[in-house]
C-alpha cells in the first residue's frame, strides 16, 4: 500500500499514514487492488497499480528503485481511522 524509506516489509497503517501525509511526505500510498475497488475508495493521493497488472509485468508507476511495503490490515484498517476518497475525490468506501 505504501512506498516507505524503511527496511521492514510490513508497517502499521498509522506509520504508513504518518509517512504519506503532507507536502514533504517521504512516501506515497500505493494501492494494488483492482479497478472497481479503487474506484469505490482509496487513500487520498494514492497511486493505483493493480496487482494483476504488476504480476504480468506492468511497470510500477513510482518508477525504478522504489520499494513497496505492506501496510498491516490494508484498506479496511486504513478506512477505520483515515480518509477514503472515491474516483471523483468524494468521500469513498471500501468495496
Amino acid at each position: 500500500m505504501s512506498l516507505l524509506p524503511r527496511d521492514e516489509d510490513r508497517v502499521s497503517v498509522a506509520d504508513a499514514a504518518r509517512h504519506t501525509r503532507g507536502t514533504d511526505a517521504p512516501a506515497v500510498p500505493l494501492d494494488v487492488r483492482e479497478r472497481h475497488e479503487w474506484d469505490a475508495g482509496h487513500a487520498p493521493g494514492a497511486v493505483h497499480a493493480p496487482l494483476s497488472g504488476l504480476v504480468t509485468g506492468a511497470a510500477l508507476p513510482a518508477g525504478r528503485g522504489a520499494r513497496a511495503v505492506d501496510a498491516e490490515g490494508g484498506m479496511r484498517t486504513w478506512a477505520a481511522g483515515h480518509p477514503v476518497v472515491d474516483e471523483r475525490g468524494n468521500s469513498g468506501s471500501i468495496a
